[in-house]
């Protein structure tokens, strides 16, 4: 932080799903900013959960003076938890957010009467509040569609939203990039294209931090962090290798898939990973998918389709755009195999899939006859 911007978020460490379905063992942080200039300018308030812890952070920070306005850059109850209780705190603090999070703001909080105090603004509207100029520029979809982030021409600091967020709380030190890429895949992934659009607003400023609403703040080697955004938001590859995702009823399919990692391993294969989607962190498992150059969904057949983890499992790729990678498909079943049909069916409906070819089928056991077309398909994957 500089002598006029005060970080004043929270760390979260007793939530056990954010957004109710990613698993975050090391928390969460709700990141919160002021700015003290002529004008006191709150970047944020947080989720209700932290509120209070929060409210004191606010208070300590502002040290006697009464903040003038809330910046709203997200409308997410984890972000906006708190704009209800802060303006019941200070009756006249102008909230300047968006077209679209003032329309949205009555739907969180229906007895808030907010006609008095918002500002909206759009693409390059800007706020100064002394020797702190803040720009505004609309991000819409990264990930909700009243998003936007802003720029502080004084420090050089982007607001970035979600964008460049990681799971984690600010206590928990570890590397950036594997809770920033599940973050990633799993809350924006959907978006690239409109997070490719905030990118090319961004490499015309002068940035020297990123500020996200989660995770810590990036003030070094940005090119770093805004260049597996680029990669992630293209749908790119990061990593030259092959994600072998299983989903096993009774042990045998998993059998196959070790044995193809082991096939792969012995051909030079970069790097292999093998999850379980019965027992995986599912949003784990899309990260890996998103990051790796190749995938294989190994599934058994249930209920004339496909055993329901794998079946997520597509499902939640699908949801996310994944595209752009060659696959291979590999079913199992004991009378009808029918898994191989439904993988493929659900992967012919995203984009750019390269499906090799063979399809392994496998009768309930892997056998010594099924090893050459496991093979093949190792060549072909590989190819």
């Amino acid at each position: 932080m500089s002598n006029d911007i005060k970080y004043i978020g929270v760390d979260d460490t007793d939530l056990d799903l954010f957004e109710s379905q990613y698993i975050i063992p090391n928390g969460i942080s709700y990141n919160s900013f002021l700015i003290l200039d002529e004008q006191v300018a709150i970047m944020d308030s947080v989720d209700a959960r932290k509120y209070d812890l929060w409210r004191e952070n606010l208070h300590k920070a502002l040290d006697g003076r009464t903040p003038d306005y809330l910046i709203v850059h997200h409308m997410e109850p984890d972000h906006a938890g708190g704009i209800a209780a802060l303006l019941a705190d200070y009756p006249q603090l102008k909230i300047v957010a968006s077209a679209r999070a003032v329309q949205m703001m009555p739907q969180f909080f229906e007895q808030v009467d907010f006609s008095h105090n918002t500002i909206s603004v759009k693409e390059g509207d800007t706020l100064s509040l002394g020797k702190h100029t803040l720009t505004f520029m609309m991000a819409p979809m990264v990930h909700w569609p009243e998003v936007m982030v802003s720029y502080d021409q004084q420090d050089k600091v982007l607001f970035s939203a979600d964008a460049f967020g990681k799971f984690g709380a600010l206590a928990h030190e570890e590397e950036w990039a594997c809770e920033a890429r599940r973050y990633y895949f799993n809350i924006c992934g959907k978006y690239g294209q409109p997070v490719q659009a905030l990118l090319k607003k961004v490499a015309a400023l002068d940035v020297a931090c990123i500020y996200p609403l989660h995770g810590p703040m990036l003030t070094e080697n940005l090119d770093y962090y805004v260049g597996l955004y680029n990669t992630w938001s293209s749908y790119e590859p990061e990593t030259d290798g092959v994600f072998i995702a299983y989903a096993s009823i009774h042990g045998g399919t998993a059998a196959v898939a070790h044995r193809l990692a082991e096939m792969l391993r012995e051909k030079g294969a970069k790097k292999v990973s093998v999850a379980d989607l019965s027992r995986d962190d599912m949003a784990e498992a899309v990260e890996d998918a998103f990051r790796m150059s190749r995938l294989v969904v190994a599934a058994s057949s249930y209920d004339a389709g496909v055993f329901t983890p794998m079946h997520d499992f597509l499902h939640h790729l699908q949801i996310k755009s994944f595209q752009k990678r060659r696959i291979g498909i590999i079913e199992n079943g004991s009378w009808a195999p029918s898994a191989g049909r439904v993988m493929r069916a659900m992967l012919s409906e995203m984009k750019e899939l390269e499906i090799v070819e063979p399809m392994v089928t496998i009768r309930s056991r892997m056998k010594q006859t099924d090893l050459p077309a496991l093979e093949a398909l190792a060549d072909a994957l590989l190819a």
